[in-house]
């Protein structure tokens, strides 16, 4: 089992930054991809970036290239995704994601979700 805990989320205005925190426990945490999804309301759950069990690749939904930034810290079993010049239609719950294969979909395990609102 693994357990994703993700934090930061808030309110921002538009342009505004804010960095969202992902801690994991229950198993190797450099094993996997991690990432993260978003959801929006009425809308599908999208895949929004992802980084390899040692950080090295990274993978981004086009429309945050350039804005968003995902890393990770092995050490302390967290990921990050650091958001600037965010925009309303960023406003979602953001899920932390862990598994095979997270750009693709194959994902093993998600977190509680934690939202994000951008006003105008």
């Amino acid at each position: 089992q693994v357990q994703l805990v993700e934090s930061g989320g808030g309110l921002v205005q538009a342009g505004g930054s804010l960095r969202l925190t992902c801690a994991a426990s229950g198993r190797t945490f450099s094993t996997y991809n991690m990432g993260w999804f978003r959801q929006a309301p009425g809308k599908e759950r999208e895949f929004v970036a992802a980084v390899s069990g040692s950080g090295a690749s990274t993978a981004y939904l086009n429309s945050v290239k350039g804005r968003f930034t995902i890393s990770r810290d092995n050490a302390k079993n967290m990921i990050y995704l650091r958001m600037n010049s965010l925009k309303p239609e960023d406003t979602a719950v953001y899920y932390c994601t862990y598994g095979p294969s997270v750009a693709t979909g194959n994902i093993d395990y998600w977190g509680q979700g934690t939202q994000v609102t951008v006003s105008s």
